[in-house]
């Protein structure tokens, strides 16, 4: 479901419409860059459109005399910077799609910018320094046709079309460049997919309209992270956490062997039942269908658990783990935890709370499965302090 954005009450003059020349700082976390007016009292602006260093005339989009911050469109560049193109899509401009970030940079710079937005998070949120580079993933078409699945929205006359950036509003779009020649709309059909990895392969089930990652790299360059990191070993336990349809579940099973064993665990019904079916052939595999938190009471519940989970991977949605699902799994006392995000403010959050409990950050990759947006992803080893692995 689409987020909607929130309704915030008016405090003062609007200010939207206004017109001012900005020098623009840094990358946020967000797809925008932070700018300050200086005629306003050095007044935050949230500005997109624009890249870190441009000289940019900002119309303000959203504000009123009152608030903290602003928003705004850059719709002049004065000083541009060399990393700047001019964007391959007609309606990545100000008041057109809202879909994509970063269409006006080079997939190179795009992919700095995340990486500085990674790093700052960290920095900020789990008072840890760490160079962060995001890494290319192969299946896209320099950042373009890479998104196997697209939701369109409808404009009034039944044209296919996206949603402006913040808005109800839908600007028609005959062909999203981002979207893979043979993307498909979600429905409620079962759709087949063969994963190569780590010298293994598999097929999986999926709904059409249940969670798959939508580039056509990440399937296998997400388990072959999480398997280097984690190291896998025969006749070790793992818990798999938000398992959907048992895309990690099915190579831990690989790994752990027939003297180990892989519990995945996915709140989902549909993605339990499918992950029921693509599991089935490993032995050592099973599947609890129930969400996280329950399943991990339960979990804590059994005598002498702890220590007993060798390994955990968790692969939360957007909002992150939270205390809720982080103290139980330390509770349970792996040797390694593997974290698969896709926002990195909730995972910065939630390495925190993991150091909180005795488990550093030890690794940390990022991949661009999501170009053009200012989406990341990002696999994270946590080990127990003192640890000896990695």
């Amino acid at each position: 479901m689409r987020r909607q954005p929130r309704t915030r009450q008016a405090r003062g003059r609007s200010r939207v419409g206004e017109r001012f020349t900005v020098e623009v700082g840094p990358v946020g976390h967000g797809g925008f860059c932070v700018a300050r007016v200086a005629e306003e009292g050095d007044r935050v602006v949230f500005v997109r459109h624009a890249l870190p260093g441009e000289r940019v005339v900002v119309s303000i989009t959203e504000g009123t005399e009152g608030d903290r911050f602003w928003r705004g469109d850059a719709i002049e560049v004065l000083a541009p910077s060399p990393d700047r193109v001019a964007a391959p899509c007609p309606v990545a401009e100000p008041g057109g799609c809202g879909g994509c970030d970063f269409q006006h940079a080079t997939v190179a710079a795009q992919r700095r910018l995340k990486a500085a937005v990674v790093s700052e998070q960290l920095a900020r949120l789990a008072r840890v320094d760490l160079a962060v580079e995001v890494e290319q993933v192969p299946g896209d078409e320099d950042g373009l046709r890479w998104r196997s699945r697209v939701r369109y929205a409808r404009t009034p006359d039944g044209r296919r079309g996206m949603r402006r950036f913040r808005s109800h509003d839908v600007v028609p779009v005959d062909d999203c460049l981002i979207a893979s020649r043979d993307a498909r709309e979600p429905s409620d059909e079962v759709v087949e997919h063969h994963v190569e990895a780590a010298g293994a392969a598999h097929d999986f089930s999926v709904s059409g309209d249940g969670f798959w990652q939508v580039h056509p790299g990440a399937p296998t360059t997400l388990v072959e992270a999480v398997l280097e990191m984690l190291a896998p070993r025969a006749g070790e336990r793992v818990v798999d956490l938000y398992a959907g349809v048992g895309l990690f579940s099915a190579f831990l099973a690989d790994r752990v062997g027939p003297t180990g064993s892989v519990v995945a665990v996915e709140g989902d019904p549909v993605a339990a039942h499918h992950a029921e079916q693509n599991l089935q052939a490993h032995a050592g595999a099973s599947v609890v269908a129930a969400p996280v938190v329950a399943a991990l009471a339960e979990l804590a519940e059994l005598e002498e658990m702890e220590g007993r989970i060798d390994a955990v991977v968790l692969d939360p949605p957007r909002q992150g783990a939270r205390r809720e699902v982080v103290e139980p799994i330390v509770a349970l006392a792996p040797r390694a935890v593997v974290y698969v995000a896709c926002d990195p403010a909730a995972l910065a959050r939630d390495v925190a709370l993991f150091a909180e409990g005795g488990y550093r950050l030890s690794a940390l990759r990022a991949f661009d499965l999501f170009p053009m947006t200012h989406h990341v992803e990002c696999v994270a080893l946590l080990t127990k302090t003192g640890s000896d692995l990695r």
